[in-house]
Formats: structure tokens, sequence, C-alpha cells
């Protein structure tokens, strides 16, 4: 539910995608205050707005998706339209006076009607179409197939270089002269300093994750 909302613009309704205006009435009293407010009704298939006429920024704006229940119950005022929103639309209770009495029986029932309707097909303001989906997901698949990817070869670890498992091996448990600090030098292939490789090992072993070239 909205109240004080940005929902008119010179004293018509913003439309939402979807909406369609069924009803419009002046001379709708809200009965929010002692005194009363003048005003009027737009009656849509998402939603009931009400605004009063001496101030537009004065409006109720309640999808039926936040209406938990219609009645007409006696008031100070005579029959009044009560409506009452659900418990996580904060459980408000709004009343309306509508003369005259023939009128608003005919507001209550065209408010079921539409209320009901709308519960039966709910309109959350998304559109989905399922025959597009399937139609996009068909097309989606389409565009990969098998021949795109590389199989996984279950043997790869098996083709590991040899020498670059032995000198990770042996620099983890401290094998061989792995122990004692290695100071760095200048790598022209690389063109920065590293730490000096031990003996019996080329950069070029330890480049090559495979043993492939």
């Amino acid at each position: 539910m909205k109240l004080r909302g940005a929902i008119l613009q010179n004293s018509q309704l913003i439309i939402l995608p979807d909406e369609q205006v069924y009803t419009q009435m002046h001379g709708v009293w809200n009965l929010s205050s002692d005194q009363g407010n003048l005003g009027s009704f737009i009656i849509t298939n998402v939603r009931l707005v009400w605004f009063a006429d001496l101030n537009e920024t004065f409006n109720i704006s309640l999808p039926f998706i936040q209406i938990g229940s219609i009645k007409i119950r006696d008031s100070k005022y005579g029959a009044a339209l009560v409506i009452q929103t659900t418990e996580t639309a904060g459980g408000y209770v709004l009343g309306f006076r509508i003369d005259p009495g023939e009128k608003l029986h005919e507001i209550y029932k065209e408010l079921l009607s539409l209320h009901a309707v709308f519960c039966e097909n709910p309109n959350f303001g998304v559109k989905y179409n399922v025959s597009e989906r399937e139609a996009e997901e068909e097309m989606q698949s389409n565009q990969f197939s098998v021949g795109d990817y590389e199989e996984i070869d279950d043997q790869q670890d098996s083709e590991l270089n040899s020498k670059l498992h032995s000198y990770i091996v042996g620099g983890a448990f401290g094998t061989g002269s792995s122990n004692q600090q290695r100071e760095p030098v200048y790598c022209k292939e690389l063109g920065f300093s590293i730490e000096k490789i031990r003996d019996g090992y080329t950069l070029q072993d330890l480049w090559n994750v495979t043993g492939k070239e």
C-alpha cells in the first residue's frame, strides 16, 4: 500500500504496465479523520486508488494483493465501505462513505468481483511467457555442441612433469640443499630476479607443467 505517493498527474492516474481503469467515481468520503475528506475513487484491474479533491498528494494506492477483506459496515456516518489490508501490509482498516446507498453496494460488489478475479489470476507486474522461454532455452542449447569442448584426460595427472614434481616435493620436505636459503639471482629469460634454482634443474624444467614440449 502506498500513501501520499506520486500516483497522479493532472488528476489522471499514472497507469502501471497492463493496468486497465474500470471505474472512476467522485464524491467518495475518506473516513480516516473526524471531519472526513472528500475525494475520488479509481478502480482498476490491479488496485484501488483514492485521492482528495483538494489535495491530490493526499492519496491511497491499495493493490488487490494487499486487501484482506471488503465489507459494508455501519459507522457514525452511516453505512460505509470498510477495507482491511493484510497483516503484511500493516493490517490497516480503511473506511469510505459513498452516497447514495445503491452506489455503495454497486462499488462493493465490483471490488469483491475484481479482487476475486485478481486472486485467481494475480498480476505481479512481471511478464513471463512459457513458450518464449522454452524457445530461448532451445536456442541457447543449440549454440553449444560437444565438439566445442576438449575432453578432460583422466590420465593428465600421470603426465605431470616429473622434474617439476620432484622439485616441489624436494622443496616441501627439505631434501638435498633445499633447506638452505638460496640468494636471488637475476634471470635474463624472465627479466627479473628469482630464487636460485637448485642444482640439477633448469628454468625450462620448472616451466613445463606437463612433460610435453
